[in-house]
């Protein structure tokens, strides 16, 4: 299996709608963010990146890649990339925000709602299609907490998207190529976990393990 194992104090969530599991990741130490130049899509050294190399090393230890590829999305929040975003993903990263601080709005949370508060790591996707032959572009990663459960696929389970900082707020994001609505929808679902983070800990702590919690949305 190409993704690490060994992080076996993720918390992993499911969202259920889309048969796919989400990850959160507990207890993160506090990063500063570097500086906020703007990379447009050019493929720039780590110590240039808009995203400190803190936020990127652990993204990576968890995935397994190599994120070489920093920009900005319209809206200004910052991506890091396994191969160069199409404008389709930049735009599905911002609809899933938007959607995002809409819902976190009508529950009167107001931390953390700024497109450049948030990085987005794509990652290669281990699987594109589920086991029912559908398009889905998740990433695999030991079943951990989730062993024996539903969601246990023979010692792994299968995560469109991750939180894999909670401050910075960082999520990745399995790479696509189509179903870009799919896409908003895992940076939206994933994204509640770090508006929760900083808004409102209590919620956050109750649906933070999907087994226990419930699935995505959480917020309505």
């Amino acid at each position: 299996m190409r993704k690490n194992q060994t992080h076996t104090r993720l918390k992993l969530s499911a969202i259920a709608a889309m048969i796919m599991c989400a990850v959160a990741l507990l207890g993160e130490s506090s990063l500063n963010i570097a500086s906020a130049q703007r990379m447009r899509g050019r493929r720039m050294p780590v110590q240039e990146a808009s995203v400190d190399r803190g936020t990127i090393a652990r993204a990576e230890s968890y995935t397994g890649d190599r994120f070489n590829y920093f920009m900005e999305t319209p809206r200004g929040a910052r991506v890091a990339a396994v191969n160069r975003p199409r404008t389709e993903a930049l735009r599905a990263i911002d609809a899933g925000l938007a959607e995002l601080f809409d819902v976190a709005r009508r529950n009167n949370y107001r931390a953390r709602l700024n497109y450049s508060d948030y990085v987005v790591f794509i990652a290669r996707a281990d699987r594109t299609r589920d086991s029912a032959g559908a398009y889905s572009p998740d990433m695999s990663f030991g079943a951990g907490s989730y062993a024996g459960t539903v969601y246990d696929r023979g010692g792994q389970i299968f995560a469109a998207g991750m939180v894999s900082s909670y401050s910075p707020a960082a999520l990745v994001v399995a790479e696509h190529e189509r179903d870009w609505q799919r896409m908003a929808n895992v940076v939206r679902y994933e994204g509640e976990h770090l508006v929760l983070y900083h808004n409102d800990r209590r919620r956050f702590q109750e649906t933070a393990d999907h087994v226990r919690g419930g699935a995505h949305p959480i917020l309505r």
